[in-house]
C-alpha cells in the first residue's frame, strides 16, 4: 500500500513539473475543427489583457493530419481591440516539405505547427481582445477558394512572454 501511494505521488509530481515548466505561456487555447474546416467557419478566441507595456509573442497553433492536401495554408486573422479597432492580416504558412511530408512536431500522422502571428507585440489598450480566424486556401486558378479544407483537426491561439 505504501509503495502504491509513493508511486502515485511520484507520478503526480512529474506531471506537475511538466505543467509548470511553461513559464512563457500567458494564454493558450485550442478549438477542435474535426478534420474539416469550412470556408464559412470562423474560429474565435477571446482573452483579457491588461499589460500595455511589455511586448508579447503571438502564435497560431495548427494541428493537421495526412488528409491535408496542400503545401501552404492561408489564413485571414482579425484582432479586435477593446476600443473595437480591428487589425486584419492575411497570412501564408508553409505546411509541407518539398517531398510532400507534413512539417510540424509529432510522431503520428498528426502534426502540430507553432506559427508566428505577431512578434514583440504590445497591446495598446487594456481590456478584452477577440481574435477571429478564417481559412483562405485556394487552388491554383480557383478564385472561390476551398469550400471544405480537409486535414485540419485543431486550431490554437497562444500568447507568450518575451525574454
Amino acid at each position: 500500500m505504501l509503495l502504491r501511494k509513493n508511486k502515485f505521488i511520484f507520478i503526480f509530481l512529474i506531471a506537475l513539473s511538466f505543467i509548470s515548466c511553461d513559464k512563457e505561456r500567458v494564454f493558450d487555447e485550442y478549438k477542435n475543427i474535426d478534420g474539416s474546416w469550412k470556408k464559412t467557419d470562423t474560429i474565435s478566441f477571446s482573452f483579457e489583457q491588461n499589460d500595455t507595456i511589455k511586448p508579447y509573442n503571438l502564435f497560431l497553433n495548427i494541428r493537421n493530419n495526412n488528409d491535408y492536401p496542400y503545401n501552404n495554408l492561408y489564413l485571414i486573422v482579425s484582432l479586435k481591440q477593446p476600443d473595437n479597432l480591428v487589425k486584419t492580416d492575411t497570412l501564408e504558412y508553409l505546411m509541407a516539405n518539398p517531398d510532400g511530408t507534413l512539417m510540424g512536431e509529432g510522431f503520428s500522422d498528426v502534426k502540430e505547427s507553432k506559427l508566428w502571428y505577431q512578434e514583440n507585440f504590445v497591446f495598446k489598450k487594456s481590456g478584452r481582445y477577440n481574435i477571429s480566424i478564417i481559412q483562405a486556401v485556394r487552388e491554383t486558378g480557383d478564385v472561390k477558394g476551398v469550400e471544405d479544407l480537409k486535414g485540419i483537426t485543431d486550431l490554437g491561439f497562444r500568447i507568450e512572454k518575451t525574454n
